[in-house]
Parts: structure tokens; sequence; C-alpha cells
């Protein structure tokens, strides 16, 4: 199914870039979304793509990043939500927000739905990044009526803030099958597995210490192992080829963190990325 257009974000590096790759050697039109300028353009020259930078810490960008792309391309036939991070000290965005819980889960939540229209046109595949961290997750309706709020000072757990992002990630994609799915949207949230990419690189942490260390990049998968199950999925057709609205680790379907199928938690995760969304924009 060769001739898509993808839009892949945190396509400068890593997982995202190895996907770009893959795909524009399938004939796709792979557009390359990242925060780096150099590094955005450079993997966009090499798979023949167009580039789109912006930085998902900064909301402001993320709906300029959309306004650009609805004026750009009449067709999204697959967005890959990819970005993302760990932050290893208390970090908070210009937009007042955990910069972990903004840069995986929100600034992804903002531009899909800014792109919605789009997507449903197209019967679009949403393939979102996770991780199997997210099963360590222990979010609750509460917590997600609190989310993106900064921890006090001295109690932030940079474990714990990547562990909710990315259980929010599969949360997000099982509520955009519940609401979308039946108009045609496709979705799934996908464990890359350990990646010797640049993530965490700048943590002071354990996980950054093992990114950076020589036995994690020997433990570890290559980008373009880590990047196989996003690629499938993106290159195959959903509800013939595999289910939607679920998700994978090692090409298949997991398990996953049974958080993740409360529709209670779902729903108010997503009210609340609603609020801070339409109150970054009016606040």
């Amino acid at each position: 199914m060769s001739g898509r257009t993808i839009v892949v974000t945190g396509a400068s590096d890593g997982i995202g870039a190895a996907a770009a790759r893959a795909l524009a050697a399938d004939g796709h039109t792979v557009v390359v979304v990242g925060r780096s300028p150099t590094r955005t353009r450079q993997v966009a020259a090499e798979v023949g793509g167009p580039a789109h930078v912006a930085d998902f810490a900064r909301l402001d960008e993320v709906r300029g990043l959309a306004a650009d792309l609805l004026a750009a391309y009449e067709r999204i036939d697959v967005l890959v939500n990819n970005a993302g991070g760990v932050f290893g000290e208390r970090t908070v965005t210009p937009d007042g927000l955990e910069a972990t819980f903004q840069v995986d889960h929100l600034a992804h939540f903002l531009l899909t739905n800014l792109l919605m229209d789009r997507l449903l046109a197209s019967r679009a595949t949403v393939l979102a990044t996770s991780s199997v961290a997210s099963r360590a997750s222990r979010m609750t309706v509460e917590d997600a009526r609190r989310a993106g709020e900064p921890a006090p000072e001295g109690r932030y757990s940079s474990l714990r803030a990547y562990a909710d992002a990315k259980l929010a990630n599969v949360l997000h994609v099982r509520e955009l099958d519940r609401r979308y799915g039946d108009a045609g949207l496709a979705t799934a949230a996908v464990h890359p597995g350990g990646v010797a990419t640049s993530f965490a690189a700048t943590s002071a942490d354990l996980s950054g210490w093992f990114y950076r260390s020589r036995l994690g990049r020997r433990l570890m998968r290559t980008p373009e192992q880590g990047a196989a199950t996003l690629v499938r999925l993106a290159r195959t057709t959903p509800g013939v080829d595999w289910p939607t609205g679920g998700y994978w680790s090692d090409d298949r379907p997991a398990r996953g963190n049974p958080r993740a199928h409360d529709p209670a938690l779902a729903r108010a995760l997503w009210e609340r990325s609603e609020q801070l969304v339409a109150a970054s924009v009016t606040g």
C-alpha cells in the first residue's frame, strides 16, 4: 500500500528516524517532524520528504504545526505520535505543566484533535509509541483529574512521571478507538522495547545512567528493531491485518496495564486533557 502520507513526530532521531526511513523506502510520503531544525531537515533530506519543526514542550508550537500540516497535506493516512522523553529532574514547561506529561501525551492529544477532521476524512491510522513502563503506573481517576500539575518541590519521581505518561498514551489510543473507531479511525499503542537512542540521555537517575552506559548500549535494541512494529502497523491494513485499539509489544498484541482497560479512567484523562489544552489558549 504505497503512496500514503505518513506524519511521524519525534522523527529527527532514534525510533522516529528509523521508522521514517523504512516507510519512505516503501514509496510513502513521510512528513518528518522534530524539535531540532538541523537533525529534522537532515532526516527529511534522507527520506525525500518535507520537514516540520516543533517543540512539544510548547503547545503554541503544536498548534502551529497542526495548522501547517492541514495547509500542506490534503490527506494524512497515518499519524505516528512518537515524540517523547523523560526528565530526570522536576521540569515545568512554558505552559505551566509537568514536562514529561506534556511532551509524551498532551502535545499529541492536542495535535491529534486539531487534525481530527482530516484524519477521519482520510480514514487514518493513529499510532502511539508507548512503553512497558506503562505497566508500572498506578494512575487513578482522581490522578487523571489532576494530570499535568507539576509535583511539589522534592516530591518529583521521573519514573512515576514517565510511567503515567506512557499509560496515558495507551488510554488515549483506547479512547480514540471508542469515540472514532466507528467513523473509520484506527489506533494502536506500541512498546518498542529498550532501544539504544539518545532517549533519557540527560536524565540523572538510574534510567539515564543505563541508557548512557556501554552495558545498556549492548543490551538494547537498535532503532530499526524498536521501530519494527510501528512500521508494520503503518504499512498494513487495520481491521484486516491487525485489530485496532490495542497495545502491542514484539509485533503482537500484549496485555499491558489493566488500568488501560478502565473506561472511566480513559474518559477522565480525556476530559482533563481537553481542559488543559483549552486553558493553554485562554489562560
